[in-house]
């Protein structure tokens, strides 16, 4: 019986793997999604930092904003043709290919399932990379519902303190992943609330609003596959669903475009340990307590033959691109807030032209549990944090 239970599990999440749908779509006819989007031509890859950035892959199926970063919007053409990989049968208006002007704002496109009884609205827009290094409090966030479920989790954001527009492209965390775990609560009918995801915002920070990271049980699907617990956490990055089943690590992909040379970061934050520390096999470590972690990283986004690097949960650490890197040294338990402080160190040079034309991504990363990535850890440990603060080169020659 067990073992047909753990099967059972199995096959819900090879489903849930699959879903890339748009409300109440079951049916691959009745699909309506953007797969993916892309910018042709030569001529436009100068509005570009890289030519990665000309093409948006594995767009996630709750999403319905497409945004591709740019130099400028002033030098970005008024004729710009958008390319689309959208579900099998699907139609799209305008149609994929069409010129556009992007310089006016964002562009809406209509996307149709086959059986022409679903459509979805997508937004597409260009904009100039901006990131408010100098105010993440954690005041922003969306209530995301997951797929065609009633699930509902936490997803961070920036607003720019100058066009005051959204930015969702920096924040991610694990959430998504978990989803997978709650099928069986959503399957026997137990409500799942926001509070039940490892990552979520929290109304009593040191100032409105924090991030709240709780290390939880996966269930007995992931104890089947050494996945016991899952660490709250929240990086600079993207959650990676592709690789959320067959390689976890792989499923944070850490860091996004920085043009400034990083030299703190200040914080506030609290923490409590959990009572029993297990391992990967879900068994207690007698004698092993828990520790939270924070840090981050500045690394080269391209090797030496050109071709994109970008850090995961197994290598963030560790990488040879890495240039720079800070670390808590300790984060003791604590039920009032504490004032955090890391400072970037490492000896690699730091090409400055590269480093101004986006050659370097940063890495931020929360983690309730320090060996989470290697899922170890104890259920219940809880970091919160609020209030960072960057301190950089450029700022500090200005003063």
């Amino acid at each position: 019986m067990r073992q047909n239970y753990i099967w059972l599990h199995v096959i819900l999440l090879l489903l849930v793997l699959g879903f890339s749908s748009c409300i109440k779509d079951e049916e691959p006819n009745k699909e309506c999604d953007i797969l993916s989007a892309w910018v042709e031509g030569d001529e436009y890859a100068s509005n570009f930092y890289n030519v990665e950035e000309m093409r948006i892959n594995s767009i996630i199926s709750t999403d319905n904003q497409v945004t591709f970063t740019v130099r400028s919007l002033i030098s970005l053409p008024t004729a710009l043709p958008v390319f689309f990989n959208i579900t099998p049968g699907a139609t799209i208006e305008p149609a994929s290919g069409s010129i556009q002007d992007f310089t006016k704002g964002p562009v809406t496109y209509t996307v149709t399932s086959e059986d022409k009884q679903w459509s979805r609205k997508y937004t597409v827009q260009f904009k100039e990379a901006t990131l408010p290094f100098n105010e993440l409090n954690f005041e922003h966030y969306d209530s995301v519902r997951y797929s065609f479920s009633n699930m509902h989790y936490h997803k961070f954001y920036e607003v720019d303190p100058q066009s005051q527009a959204k930015m969702e492209d920096l924040w991610d965390s694990g959430n998504l992943g978990f989803c997978m775990s709650m099928l069986m609560k959503i399957m026997a009918g137990v409500p799942v609330y926001t509070t039940d995801f490892p990552t979520q915002a929290d109304p009593n920070g040191y100032k409105g609003s924090c991030v709240k990271l709780v290390t939880m049980s996966t269930g007995d699907l992931g104890k089947a596959y050494k996945k016991p617990i899952a660490a709250g956490n929240l990086f600079f990055g993207k959650f990676i669903t592709d690789y959320a089943a067959t390689d976890a690590l792989k499923a944070t992909s850490m860091g996004v475009p920085f043009t400034d040379e990083p030299i703190r970061v200040v914080g506030y934050y609290k923490y409590k340990r959990g009572a029993e520390f297990t391992g990967a096999d879900g068994n207690v470590i007698p004698g092993r307590e828990d520790e939270a972690d924070i840090y981050s990283v500045l690394y080269r986004n391209k090797d030496e033959n050109g071709n994109a690097v970008q850090l995961d949960g197994g290598n963030v650490l560790t990488s040879p691109y890495i240039v720079r890197k800070a670390r808590v040294a300790s984060l003791p338990p604590t039920d009032e807030w504490k004032p955090f402080e890391m400072f970037f160190e490492g000896d690699a040079e730091i090409d400055r032209e590269l480093l101004a034309n986006k050659g370097y991504n940063l890495a931020l990363v929360f983690s309730s549990s320090k060996d989470g990535a290697l899922f170890q850890g104890a259920v219940g440990s809880t970091l919160w944090v609020d209030e960072i603060d960057f301190s950089v080169a450029k700022k500090v020659e200005d003063k």
